[in-house]
């Protein structure tokens, strides 16, 4: 398997990494709230994951890595991961064609924003715990329920929302998916912060009518499609957990290099140079896994990509807490100032730890099936 970068995807490298090293976020800023989102869109990033007969660029896993890698890096809180991975990945994956022209084009040009609303109290990581409701009526359904911490959920344009149309709550069957509307007439949405410096949302849904031309996939069927999008969206966050590693132990060895104590460097201290090389391994232990969970993001075999998808983000975690943690005592105490990034990048590698499942529950996944059984 070549892990070498293509001309292409070393050209869209080198034009994001200069566009995220150029507008890092400043984590002295209260605000999220930046113009970053109109340039992403004139770098053509908003619609590299779409095909080209749907006005997007034709990229795939690995492109959305290097993306990803990048925004992790930077701190970049603009909601990528929810519109264009997440949201995207609904409509490239199950959309149909009218509603791929109809909402891709907008995602491209960076009009529209999306924001997948799956989370429920008692839930947790179980993409098929769904108690949200969705009747027929005519020849609409009719949404009741509630979600929670919906990424980027309060300023989303379009939300795509698993609800249930038949079994029981935690039946796999029965599950459909739906586009609806944010300012849709009974839905309401209240947004907070969120620890990766973005925003999420908890959303009700009261008797809310859909259009059955809004249904993504198939009635009943839509748990398939939302293991696979959330697979893909796995991949794309060790990427920014990968991002945002390699900047925190970057900060972490110039620390050392700069700290002065007994009139040396205290990077001159063998104890802490061997902890920096404990960084720098984990660092390149999740480079290894967020490569191979891009290479297995859309593997057609869901046990194949499940059990690679799922080692890859207990790997990356892992990875993400001990350079988290190591960062932090290398610096001391000015690490958890708020002026300062170190604390920022241990946020958001915790952020990203618990989303779409922690360690505990990957490790649980890949022993469910059978371990790894890909062979590269």
């Amino acid at each position: 398997m070549d892990f070498d970068l293509t001309e292409e995807q070393r050209l869209l490298k080198e034009s994001i990494d200069r566009f995220a090293a150029d507008n890092a976020r400043d984590p002295a800023a209260h605000s999220a709230a930046s113009d970053l989102w109109p340039q992403l869109a004139e770098l053509g990033v908003l619609a590299l994951p779409f095909a080209e007969e749907d006005g997007g660029i034709g990229g795939g896993a690995v492109e959305t890595m290097i993306v990803m890698e990048a925004i992790g890096r930077a701190l970049i809180t603009e909601p990528y991961l929810p519109t264009v991975v997440l949201g995207g990945g609904f409509l490239r994956m199950g959309g149909t064609a009218e509603q791929r022209a109809e909402f891709i084009p907008q995602v491209a040009e960076g009009s529209l924003k999306l924001a997948f609303a799956q989370l429920e109290k008692g839930s947790r990581y179980d993409l098929h715990d769904v108690s949200t409701t969705a009747r027929r009526e005519g020849g609409d359904f009719v949404l009741d329920g509630r979600k929670g911490v919906v990424l980027g959920g309060d300023e989303a344009g379009l939300l795509v929302v698993t609800a249930r149309t038949a079994g029981a709550r935690r039946d796999r069957e029965g599950i459909t998916l739906f586009l609806v509307d944010g300012d849709a007439p009974g839905v309401s949405r209240q947004g907070s912060p969120s620890q990766h410096g973005g925003r999420v949302a908890e959303i009700a849904f009261d008797g809310v009518r859909v259009p059955a031309g809004r249904v993504l996939g198939e009635v009943d069927g839509g748990l398939s499609l939302a293991e696979r999008v959330v697979d893909v969206a796995l991949a794309a966050l060790c990427a920014d957990s990968l991002g945002a590693m390699e900047e925190l132990h970057r900060m972490t060895v110039d620390y050392l290099r700069t700290r002065q104590q007994f009139g040396v460097s205290i990077g001159s201290f063998q104890a802490l140079q061997h902890r920096a090389a404990d960084m720098l391994v984990a660092v390149e232990q999740a480079r290894s896994m967020a490569v191979y969970a891009a290479m297995m993001a859309e593997e057609p075999d869901a046990r194949e990509r499940r059990a690679a998808i799922a080692a890859a983000k207990a790997q990356v975690n892992r990875s993400g807490r001990l350079v988290g943690q190591e960062a932090v005592q290398l610096h001391g105490g000015i690490a958890v100032t708020w002026e300062y990034k170190a604390g920022h990048f241990f946020k958001r590698l915790t952020a990203n730890d618990m989303l779409f499942g922690d360690t505990d529950h990957h490790l649980r996944a890949v022993m469910a099936d059978g371990g790894l059984v890909h062979e590269i």
